[in-house]
């Protein structure tokens, strides 16, 4: 942990208990160093049809460069935040470039992230922006050279994360990139249908927080996110099936790391 100096108390409901212990707060208001937190990245990325993935951006985005979608595994450990404990994370993620009203950037938008744990989505949620949603995510199963992760919510599988041919490869060097975008709604509690809260957000790069690899695999990479039903789904099902609907033109590049470093996001600002 580092101290902290004159860091305004950062509150989450319920309120009258005083400032909120999180990611970003220590119990007695400390900043947490994550510049050594261990992770694992199992990341698949794939070429789809342009005219289906622009049915899925945000306000003020168009697509920057080949469409293509990447769909990221990721499970944290020896979270101080958390006590030394982890989660799993996966996200769904595209290139993008906002323009708005006084700025342009370009990176990547994490257009949906399931998380196994409530309170990372709590936090991100209503401290960030992210799109976070609750699922199970297992511990892959490892089976002769092959890796399998899925995302399951009640017993309904609907996504699967293949991998396969696996051999010791290098990192590929990382696009042109202002960072992660995500689009911040909150609705509206007196008009239904409008927004309390819509605006895009950026998870800036953060030179400090640079991942260091410490391991880096590449091989044989396939998704299917399966369709479901409103019954299989019942507040995920569209959410789902829209993502099965992009075709899978040709495979991209798929690599499991071990990675360290990060940062606690504190960095993150809206877009004007």
């Amino acid at each position: 942990m580092t101290n902290s100096i004159d860091i305004p108390s950062r509150y989450r409901m319920p309120t009258v208990f005083g400032p909120s212990p999180g990611p970003r707060q220590g119990p007695n208001g400390e900043r947490f160093d994550l510049s050594d937190a261990p992770r694992t990245i199992a990341s698949i990325s794939f070429l789809t049809d342009e005219a289906e993935l622009r049915k899925l951006l945000p306000p003020n985005c168009e697509l920057d460069g080949e469409p293509i979608v990447t769909v990221e595994h990721v499970t944290l450990r020896e979270l101080e935040w958390l006590a030394g404990r982890g989660y799993s994370l996966l996200s769904v993620s595209y290139p993008v470039r906002y323009r708005g009203a006084t700025e342009s950037v370009r990176g990547s938008f994490m257009s949906v992230l399931w998380e196994n744990r409530c309170e990372p989505i709590l936090t991100g949620r209503e401290e960030l922006g992210f799109s976070k949603l609750y699922c199970e995510l297992p511990e892959p199963r490892i089976l002769q050279g092959t890796r399998l992760h899925t995302a399951v919510w009640e017993g309904h599988e609907f996504i699967r994360m293949a991998f396969s041919d696996l051999a010791v490869g290098a990192p590929p060097n990382s696009p042109e990139s202002d960072g992660i975008l995500h689009h911040r709604y909150i609705p509206s509690l007196r008009r239904v249908g409008e927004a309390a809260v819509d605006e895009m957000v950026l998870s800036p790069q953060v030179s400090s927080a640079k991942p260091r690899y410490t391991s880096f695999i590449s091989g044989i990479g396939k998704v299917k996110f399966i369709r479901s039903t409103w019954e299989d789904l019942p507040t995920m099902f569209h959410i789902v099936n829209a993502l099965e609907s992009l075709p899978v033109l040709s495979p991209h590049f798929s690599y499991i790391a071990e990675v360290r470093g990060a940062t606690d996001l504190s960095e993150q600002r809206v877009l004007r």
